[in-house]
C-alpha cells in the first residue's frame, strides 16, 4: 500500500513540474512553454487590433540560453534589453499563436506597414499566408543561418541577412512598436531570468 500512494505522489509531483513549465499569456490564456530547446521564453503578450481590442495572436518571445546568462544579464528593466535583443546575433524568435482567422491580405499589410522597405523584405513578406486560429508562426534568427520561418507549419527558404532580422524583431520591441504594452508583455520573465 505505502508503494501506491508513493508511486501517486510522484506522479503528482511530475505532473506538477510539467505544468510549471508552461505560462500561459494572462489575457488570451494562450499557452508558450518556458523552455523551448536551447531557448528560455523572456515573456509573453496579446496582439490586439482596433479600439475595440480584438484580439488576434498571442505572441512569446524566447532567447538563446547563451544570451540570458550572458549580453542580456541584469539588464531587465532597461531600454538597453530591447535593443540588445533587437540587434543581438544569438538565437531568437517570436512565436505567434493566433486566436482569431487572419486573411492573407491582412498578414501582408501589416507586415508592410511595420517593415516599409522593398526586396528581401517584400520577400519575406511574401511568406505569409492567411491563418486559422489555433494555428502558429514562427519567425527566428539563428545565427549563420538567417531569418527562418514557419508559417502555420511550413518552413520557407531561411534569409541571411541581419538587417531583416533587426527590422523584424523591431517590429514589436523596437522604438516605435506595433503595440506598447505587447511590447512590455514580452520581456516580462525579465527580471525572473535575466538575474
Amino acid at each position: 500500500m505505502n508503494r501506491v500512494i508513493i508511486a501517486a505522489l510522484l506522479a503528482l509531483s511530475v505532473a506538477g513540474a510539467a505544468l510549471a513549465q508552461e505560462i500561459a499569456e494572462p489575457k488570451s490564456g494562450v499557452k508558450f512553454a518556458t523552455k523551448d530547446g536551447d531557448t528560455t521564453l523572456l515573456g509573453a503578450g496579446l496582439r490586439t487590433k482596433t479600439v475595440l481590442k480584438v484580439k488576434v495572436y498571442a505572441a512569446g518571445l524566447y532567447v538563446a540560453d547563451a544570451a540570458v546568462a550572458g549580453p542580456l544579464k541584469g539588464k531587465a528593466g532597461t531600454p538597453n534589453l530591447y535593443k540588445d535583443v533587437v540587434n543581438g546575433d544569438f538565437k531568437k524568435k517570436i512565436v505567434m499563436k493566433f486566436v482569431r482567422d487572419v486573411s492573407t491580405d491582412q498578414i501582408r499589410d501589416a507586415f508592410h506597414e511595420s517593415l516599409k522597405g522593398g526586396g528581401v523584405m517584400d520577400q519575406w513578406i511574401n511568406y505569409f499566408t492567411g491563418v486559422k486560429s489555433g494555428q502558429e508562426f514562427v519567425i527566428a534568427w539563428v545565427p549563420g543561418t538567417g531569418v527562418e520561418t514557419k508559417v502555420a507549419g511550413t518552413d520557407k527558404s531561411a534569409i541571411n541577412d541581419k538587417t531583416l532580422a533587426a527590422a523584424i524583431f523591431g517590429i514589436w520591441l523596437g522604438e516605435k512598436p506595433i503595440q506598447e504594452d505587447l511590447k512590455k508583455d514580452l520581456v516580462s520573465r525579465g527580471p525572473e531570468v535575466l538575474k
